[in-house]
């Protein structure tokens, strides 16, 4: 149980990170500003499109009584558009994640840099065309294994009394372990850790991983809270990712808004004011 507090802290530690390094906040709510923008230009379209794109796919129905087209069409439309939503909401982090590669790669990396004792941040070694292939292709991997899990609770939603109380609480932390997978994945593949070894490690630490993603989960119902959090979930994802591999973390005492240039001159003032 104590693992669920440590998911949570994690969470939390990553929001002051990008808190402390504005410029890197900045940079990393570009990735879910343009998918923002890409989804809601999708969802409008729907709206206004999607009653038009069911008439056309029900021919059938143009000989029903009325009202009995109408309803059916426009329940068809609905659910249509809840479908369209429940994609967009499972699909968001995956493809903003996919979008922001090289923002959220620099951000982890620095995350790594002032975490680590000496100062370094693994890397992948691969090339960029490489690493986007790679991020792609797990990402697809882990929704298509969202959908199932989402179509399977969605069809236990049904069922009386467990339907509306334990199958939510279970698809929370569903969301939460897929959402974790897909932030942690952005360090672990630099990493050169795989989908599977990724899988293998969150599955051990259960409880780590529902601390850190299911509140973040929760907090993505949130209209436009997603764009807001990303950074810093990467940035504790990126933490956490050291814990699940035991590597060795210290303390971020580092200036962020300090220019290295300048910590070079006070340094060498100081070695220059220290010599007699």
């Amino acid at each position: 149980m104590r693992d669920l507090g440590v998911g949570f802290n994690y969470l939390v530690q990553g929001q002051r990170w990008v808190a402390r390094h504005g410029k890197q906040y900045g940079f990393g709510l570009v990735p879910g500003l343009i998918t923002l923008v890409l989804y809601v230009g999708a969802l409008v379209g729907l709206a206004l499109y999607g009653e038009d794109f069911v008439t056309w796919a029900t021919p059938f129905a143009d000989d029903w009584s009325s009202p009995w087209a109408g309803l059916f069409r426009g329940f068809l439309t609905a659910v249509l558009f809840a479908l369209a939503l429940l994609l967009a909401v499972l699909t968001f982090t995956a493809v903003t994640l996919l979008i922001g590669q090289p923002f959220y790669e620099n951000l982890s990396e620095k995350v790594d840099r002032d975490v680590s004792p000496d100062g370094t941040a693994p890397e992948s070694g691969l090339p960029l065309w490489r690493e986007l292939w790679i991020s792609a292709r797990d990402s697809l991997r882990i929704v298509v294994r969202a959908v199932l899990w989402a179509t399977l609770l969605f069809a236990l939603g049904f069922v009386p009394f467990i339907g509306q109380t334990v199958v939510p609480v279970i698809g929370f932390f569903v969301t939460g372990f897929f959402l974790t997978e897909e932030l942690t994945a952005v360090a672990l593949q630099r990493r050169r850790v795989d989908l599977r070894e990724r899988l293998t490690l969150l599955r051990s630490r259960k409880m780590l991983v529902w601390g850190f993603g299911t509140p973040l989960g929760l907090a993505f119902l949130v209209p436009f809270v997603a764009v807001f959090l990303m950074p810093g979930a990467v940035a504790g994802a990126t933490l956490m990712a050291r814990d699940l591999l035991g590597e060795e973390t210290g303390e971020d005492d580092h200036d962020p808004e300090a220019d290295p240039e300048d910590e070079s001159a006070a340094d060498a003032s100081t070695q220059e004011g220290a010599t007699p």
